[in-house]
Formats: structure tokens, C-alpha cells, sequence
């Protein structure tokens, strides 16, 4: 059982901001996360729009306003959530912590650091508040499928890797020994550079074999190359079929998250977290839609 020190300190609007931040099967949740992710939208468009020299002349004033303007909103959207956990630090930590604060701090660091014009690139972190909408898969039962799917194969799927890698550096060294550095294949490596290419498909052009026993290996591995792209996907929906789960799941339990290790997954009737123990918050009735 958790001591007192443990427990949420959550009581009238602590509790009620708490609910409308941090769980999204309430209605005022939904309402919060949805602006949430429009503000995000928005402010990702903008970004995007600035890089554009002819937009950034002629409205570059009215972007810069925005830009404060969302950062502001993002630093208050920051603090809250701060304020209505049990450990601050916690949050500040976790991966959405950390992705919140590097989404807002370039703006206030370019007012103490004017001429660093290596903040220009910092910038881009601003896009990670896209992450955010991430969140979303907190309502896809699947998530949890697919993981359990990819863990699954991952033998598999390294020794298909293995494989392909042995097959490379086979036909690499064969062309190189067909076509010699005269035709442009110079080594071993590069030779197993036109492999890679040519296996998976993506033909550069950079490198052609010139000889008719090259182009009849090279026809080879293009052909091998259509059948070997579909060997991981098979491997992969094979185990997500044998995984499937037989009943279908709450999804309200995904959206549920501990205050204190701020992990997902929750039934939706548990009253304390299952990985570090700590009490989860319960909506009052009629809280929840």
C-alpha cells in the first residue's frame, strides 16, 4: 500500500485540472486535448510557413506574434501540468516532459543569445510538439498488438537482416569480379554499395554494369530484390495474427495515467498504478462520458 507521502495530492481545482489535462475520457479531457492538438497544427503551419522567404517578407511580423503567442500558450499549457502532479520533476523527466520543454525554450533562449544564428536550426525541435498528438494512440488498443507483434518476430526478422547482408556482400564481390574497376566498380565495398542499391530497389544509377554477364547478374538481383521486400511485412502480419487478442479490450483503460511514473494503461476500475504503486485519480461521477 502507498504511504501518505505517496499519495495524490489532488484536492478541489488540483484535481479537477488534473482530470481535464491528463485524462482524455472525461469531456472537458477531450475538449483540452483536441485544442491542444489544433494549437500544435497551427503552430507547426507557421513554422513551416516562415521558412519560406517570400511569406516570411511580407508577413513575417504576423508570424513572429503568433510564434510568441503559441510559445506563451505552450509555457502555460507546461506549468500546468506541473502544477497538478504529485512529483513535478517526474513529468519533467518523462519523455513528453522533456519533448515539452525543448519545444519552448529556443524562443526564450534567442532573447538572451540575439546573434547565435545556430538557434535558427534549434528551432526545428519545435516541431517535436507533434509528439504530442502521439497521444492519441493511448485510444488504440493495437499499439499495444503491434509491439507485441514486432517483439515477437524480431528473431525472425534478424535473421532475414543476416541474410540479406550475406547475399549483398556474395553479389558485391561477384560483380566486382565481373566488372572490375573499369566499369566504375573500384572495390569490394563499393560493389556491395551497388548491391544494397539494386536488392532493395531504390536504383540510383550512379553505378551500371556495362558487361552482359553484369547486366544478366544485375537482372538477378532486381528480380530478387521484388521477393525479398514483401518477407518482413509477411513476418510481421503473421505475428500479429497469432497475437490477436480474442475480446475486445476498454479502450477507456488506455487513456489512463499514473501522476507519479506517468505510465499508460490502466484499467479503468484500478485504483493504484500497477507498475510503481502509486493511487491513480478516479473522475467524480459524472465526470466521465
Amino acid at each position: 500500500m502507498p504511504t501518505q507521502e505517496t499519495l495524490i495530492p489532488l484536492s478541489g481545482w488540483r484535481r479537477k485540472l488534473y482530470i481535464i489535462i491528463y485524462e482524455a475520457d472525461t469531456r472537458a479531457g477531450r475538449i483540452f486535448d483536441m485544442a491542444l492538438i489544433v494549437a500544435i497544427l497551427i503552430s507547426v503551419a507557421c513554422v513551416m510557413l516562415e521558412s519560406v522567404s517570400s511569406i516570411r517578407q511580407r508577413y513575417g511580423t504576423l508570424l513572429a506574434v503568433l510564434d510568441w503567442l503559441f510559445t506563451i500558450l505552450f509555457t502555460i499549457e507546461y506549468a500546468l501540468r506541473l502544477i497538478c502532479v504529485h512529483k513535478p520533476m517526474r513529468y519533467v523527466k518523462s519523455f513528453f516532459g522533456v519533448i515539452d520543454l525543448l519545444s519552448i525554450l529556443p524562443l526564450y533562449l534567442g532573447l538572451f543569445i540575439p546573434e547565435s544564428r545556430f538557434l535558427a536550426d534549434i528551432r526545428i525541435l519545435r516541431l517535436l510538439r507533434m509528439f504530442r498528438i502521439l497521444k492519441l494512440s493511448r485510444h488504440l488498443g493495437e499499439a499495444a498488438q503491434l509491439q507485441k507483434a514486432l517483439l515477437a518476430s524480431r528473431r525472425k526478422i534478424t535473421v532475414f537482416l543476416a541474410t540479406v547482408i550475406l547475399l549483398v556482400i556474395v553479389l558485391g564481390t561477384l560483380m566486382y569480379v565481373i566488372e572490375g574497376p573499369e566499369h566504375g566498380f573500384t572495390s569490394i565495398p563499393i560493389s556491395i554499395y551497388w548491391a544494397i542499391v539494386t536488392l532493395t530497389t531504390v536504383g540510383f544509377g550512379d553505378i551500371t554494369p556495362k558487361t552482359p554477364m553484369g547486366q544478366a547478374l544485375a537482372s538477378l538481383v532486381m528480380i530478387t530484390g521484388y521477393g525479398i521486400i514483401a518477407v518482413p511485412t509477411g513476418i510481421v502480419s503473421a505475428e500479429i495474427a497469432r497475437s490477436a487478442a480474442p475480446e475486445p479490450s476498454d479502450n477507456r483503460s488506455a487513456t489512463r495515467l499514473c501522476p507519479h511514473c506517468f505510465s499508460e494503461g490502466h484499467d479503468w476500475d484500478a485504483r493504484h498504478c500497477k507498475h510503481c504503486g502509486g493511487q491513480l485519480p478516479r473522475p467524480a461521477k459524472g465526470e466521465v462520458s
